[in-house]
C-alpha cells in the first residue's frame, strides 16, 4: 500500500471552496482509477491561512502512474482547485505502508 501525501493552502475567507471541489470533483475521478483505496482530506486552520492535506492510498505505484502520468512526483492540481488556494505544493510525497493498527 502506497500514501500519496499533498498539501494546499487556503484563505480563512474561502474555507469551503476547496472541500467542495475535492468532494465534487477530486473524489469522483480517483474512484474511478483502478488500485484507488481510499482519500482523506484533513484540515488545520492557522492564524493566517487553512492549510488541507491530502492523504491518498493507493494498491501500487502503477495505480498512482494510472491517475498522475509517468512523473508520479507532480501533483495533480485541477484549475478550480488553484482558484480555491492560495497556494500548494507542486510535487508530492509517497510512503510506503509498513505497519497499520
Amino acid at each position: 500500500m502506497i500514501v500519496r501525501a499533498w498539501r494546499g493552502r487556503a484563505s480563512p475567507s474561502n474555507p469551503r471552496a476547496y472541500v467542495e471541489h475535492f468532494e465534487r470533483n477530486v473524489l469522483p475521478a480517483l474512484k474511478s482509477v483502478e488500485g484507488f483505496v481510499a482519500a482523506s482530506l484533513l484540515r488545520r486552520d492557522r492564524s493566517d491561512e487553512i492549510e488541507f492535506l491530502v492523504l491518498t492510498r493507493w494498491a501500487s505505484m502503477d495505480a498512482i502512474r494510472a491517475f498522475a502520468g509517468d512523473d508520479v512526483t507532480r501533483a495533480v492540481v485541477e484549475p478550480e482547485a488553484v482558484a480555491a488556494l492560495i497556494s500548494f505544493d507542486a510535487t508530492v510525497q509517497h510512503y510506503e505502508v509498513v505497519k497499520e493498527a
